[in-house]
C-alpha cells in the first residue's frame, strides 16, 4: 500500500486542519478548476458556492481548460464557465469533513479559510469498449487526488 503525503509543508499544526481524499472518480480537469475557485474562500462561503453550482445557479469558472467552452449568462469577470456537478459534489463532501476534523480540534469555523486546494492526477484504469465483430477497444479511467487544508485567521 502506498503512504500519501500532502503536498503543503510547514503549517502550524495547532491553527490548521487539513483532510484528502484519494482515487475519486471525477474528471482531473473539473477538480483543479473547482479547487482554484474555492482556494482563499472561508468554508461557509465555498459551501454556498459548491451547493449553487449543484443545483445550476452559478458557475465555476474555467481558465485553465477553455477551449470550445460556452460563455454562460454570468460570466461578467471569467471568460468562460460550467457546471462540473459530480466534481463539486466530491469536494463539497471533503469540506464537510473538512469542517467536521476542525470541530474536532476545537477550532472555530466562522475564522476558517481555505489556504490549500489542489487535485492532482492519480492512476489510470484499464477499461474496455465493445465493438463490432466481437471485438474490444481499450480507454483509460484516470482517477483524482484531492486535497484540502484551513487555517484559522484572526
Amino acid at each position: 500500500m502506498p503512504t500519501w503525503l500532502y503536498s503543503i509543508r510547514d503549517i502550524d499544526p495547532s491553527k490548521t486542519v487539513k483532510c484528502a481524499k484519494r482515487e475519486i472518480r471525477i474528471s482531473p480537469k473539473d477538480a483543479r478548476e473547482v479547487c482554484n475557485t474555492i482556494k482563499g474562500m472561508k468554508i461557509e462561503d465555498a459551501k454556498k458556492l459548491l451547493e449553487d453550482v449543484i443545483v445550476m445557479k452559478k458557475t465555476i469558472p474555467i481558465k485553465h481548460y477553455k477551449g470550445c467552452v460556452p460563455h454562460k449568462q454570468q460570466d461578467a469577470k471569467f471568460y468562460a464557465g460550467r457546471y462540473p456537478i459530480k466534481a463539486t459534489d466530491e469536494i463539497l463532501k471533503l469540506l464537510i469533513e473538512l469542517e467536521a476534523n476542525a470541530e474536532h480540534k476545537g477550532l472555530d469555523i466562522e475564522k476558517l479559510i481555505i489556504i490549500h486546494a489542489a487535485s492532482h492526477r492519480g492512476r489510470k484504469i484499464k477499461k474496455y469498449t465493445p465493438r463490432a465483430f466481437g471485438r474490444g477497444s481499450p480507454y483509460f479511467d484516470t482517477l483524482t487526488h484531492v486535497e484540502l487544508a484551513c487555517h484559522e485567521s484572526k
